[in-house]
């Protein structure tokens, strides 16, 4: 059975390319659009428990509205579910991405104006000029050029990137700098890096490489995985990983991260990510 986290499927109307791999009351082809709310939850019913998260500017597909709920399918990671119909917007295009952990919306290019919303890292916006140290969204909303970088330059080290949200609260499927979960931190440090990643640790064991051999000393930009947790390596001695134990996108000596997790969960893989 097709894993139902990335199968645009609502239970009633699915995508075409569907046909014949689903029996739906509908098929259709989807309509392109993109996140308007700064952060939203990704949801596998309407009244469920959040799955993932999408952030503002996140490209999707719409299979279905049901009053004020949409099932979506996102172009990122392909992570389908139920978000608020309200957080939808046009397919405009955009231009930037947040490089910072985090930046706020103002409302005036003036670092004393009201701020509008905040902003998590790989939020995307639509440019279209500049005021000093500010830059203008197409909204008419500015932000600080500093904390923007344009989509064609990806950071470089996503060590480096998940780093930048150490101490970010722990939030079970979260993705942005308001909380995130291990998998969030992952996926949000490779996509700042335009790499494709999927949303869960399970799906990123399978996809983000091949398990090295037993004893391979670990390496910087390395994953450890564990059933249902990743972790980055940060030093061969140190884990970064978003955790239920210290609530928190902390470091953790690696010898002690390993006795304390594997005490309940075997160690399943150690990746280098392709």
């Amino acid at each position: 059975m097709s894993d139902p986290r990335l199968t645009p499927f609502s239970g009633r109307v699915a995508l075409a390319r569907l046909r014949g791999h689903v029996e739906a009351e509908n098929f259709t082809q989807g309509t392109p659009a993109r996140l308007t709310a700064p952060l939203t939850d990704l949801r596998r019913r309407p009244d469920g428990p959040v799955e993932r998260q999408l952030l503002l500017g996140a490209r999707i597909t719409v299979v279905e509205t049901r009053e004020a709920w949409s099932f979506v399918e996102a172009e990122a990671d392909g992570y389908c579910g139920w978000i608020s119909h309200s957080a939808i917007g046009p397919d405009h295009p955009v231009t930037h991405r947040v490089s910072a952990a985090a930046t706020h919306l103002y409302s005036a290019p003036d670092l004393k104006s009201p701020t509008l919303a905040a902003l998590s890292l790989n939020a995307c916006v639509q440019i279209t000029g500049q005021e000093g140290s500010f830059l203008r969204r197409d909204t008419g909303q500015w932000l600080p050029r500093q904390h923007l970088a344009p989509l064609d330059q990806p950071e470089t080290d996503p060590v480096s990137v998940a780093e930048c949200l150490l101490g970010t609260p722990y939030l079970w499927g979260g993705n942005s700098r308001a909380g995130v979960d291990c998998s969030g931190l992952v996926q949000l440090a490779l996509h700042a890096c335009a790499r494709a990643c999927p949303g869960d640790s399970d799906m990123q064991e399978r996809a983000l490489g091949t398990p090295l051999p037993p004893g391979t000393p670990a390496r910087r930009g390395d994953l450890l995985f564990w059933r249902g947790h990743v972790a980055w390596i940060s030093a061969p001695d140190t884990i970064l990983h978003a955790n239920a134990h210290s609530m928190s996108v902390a470091y953790e000596p690696l010898d002690a991260a390993l006795a304390r997790i594997t005490t309940d969960t075997p160690l399943t893989a150690h990746i280098r990510p392709e």
